[in-house]
């Protein structure tokens, strides 16, 4: 079976499955699911933990010998397997299945992944773990829903953040929610009941947030200005190399004029995942405002920059060039002869 975040706890108030799969990028929330995984077998007696870290091509031996061993210790035992890369090769494949299928009550296999790409959602080792167990996958709390999973959080640790304070915390820490949690803990501790506005989170906050590209991407595809230059900002501070950045904003740009054509009847659709065809809707509103002759030109004048072809600052052209995607044109480009 499947099993979401928000079904986990009620899910294990009622059962306790021989394996479960965790998987996902946020460290946090895999953490917490792995941990609620684990109180429950504990007080289903399962009192001793074996863990095994490993990689891709490891050799399973261990693993199959402590399987087959019986524990000096505890009549009960937690086989937690973490596997780095998510994908554990052939023979860690044959292994983890052969371990899914197990039916041992005496044994609870606990495997915590990354995120699985989609080849590896349909191994089979997978299969056979959602056959005899349950699979989890974490997913990330997106921007427009952190504002909403801080003022749980702090309602969980009694912390009286207004809404401000809230806002300014997701701001300060989004992609992040490692450090948006220590943040929650600090201002818990320090104001200890009292209320916390924007003021004592500036204060006392620093400034956590992580971005990936495709955050860029959406941000500018929706025409948000602000946010993506602050995610491109942020990109730069965590020394993201610029083709990479680039490539996120073209690729927006080039989904958003195919999206425009598909809609005009000239052709299919782009493809793409739901948080992306969000911020694609978006953009096909304002589509016929996009300057797009001039955002491919400000495209091509920050690409030479990056090959060292032009002169300039190819990270200040990206953000010129994010601005007019967004139809906020902030300089007026300049009349460069390409060679």
């Amino acid at each position: 079976m499947k099993l979401t975040l928000d079904l986990l706890a009620a899910h294990l108030e009622l059962h306790l499955l021989p394996v479960y799969l965790v998987s996902g990028d946020e460290p946090l929330l895999v953490g917490e699911a792995a941990d609620a995984v684990r109180a429950r077998a504990r007080a289903a007696g399962y009192t001793e933990r074996e863990t095994y870290f490993l990689e891709r091509g490891a050799d399973w031996d261990a693993v199959s010998a402590a399987v087959n061993n019986l524990s000096l210790f505890a009549s009960r035992r937690i086989i937690e397997i973490r596997l780095p890369s998510g994908k554990p090769g052939v023979a860690g494949g044959a292994a983890l299945a052969k371990l899914a299928q197990l039916g041992d009550p005496d044994l609870l296999v606990l495997i915590i992944a990354p995120r699985l790409d989609r080849d590896a959602q349909s191994a089979n080792w997978v299969k056979a773990v959602e056959t005899r167990g349950a699979s989890l996958t974490v997913w990330p709390v997106d921007a427009e829903h952190l504002v909403a999973w801080l003022k749980g959080r702090s309602r969980r640790l009694g912390l009286k953040a207004d809404d401000a304070a809230l806002e300014l915390l997701a701001e300060r820490t989004e992609g992040n929610l490692l450090a948006a949690h220590q943040e929650l803990e600090k201002l818990r501790l320090l104001f200890a009941g009292a209320p916390v506005g924007a003021d004592a989170v500036l204060a006392s906050v620093a400034d956590n947030a992580r971005f990936d590209v495709s955050q860029l991407g959406e941000a500018a595809l929706a025409g948000d200005t602000a946010r993506a230059l602050h995610v491109l900002a942020g990109l730069r501070a965590e020394g993201v190399e610029p083709t990479l950045v680039l490539w996120a904003v073209s690729k927006a740009v080039r989904d958003l004029w195919h999206a425009q054509v598909a809609a005009a009847g000239g052709g299919a659709a782009p493809r793409t995942w739901q948080r992306h065809a969000a911020a694609l809707a978006k953009g096909l509103r304002r589509a016929r405002d996009v300057p797009f002759a001039r955002v491919v030109m400000r495209a091509e004048r920050a690409d030479r920059m990056i090959k060292g072809r032009l002169a300039g600052d190819a990270w200040e052209e990206i953000a010129l060039l994010a601005a007019e995607f967004c139809t906020r044109a902030l300089l007026p480009l300049p009349r460069t002869v390409f060679k």
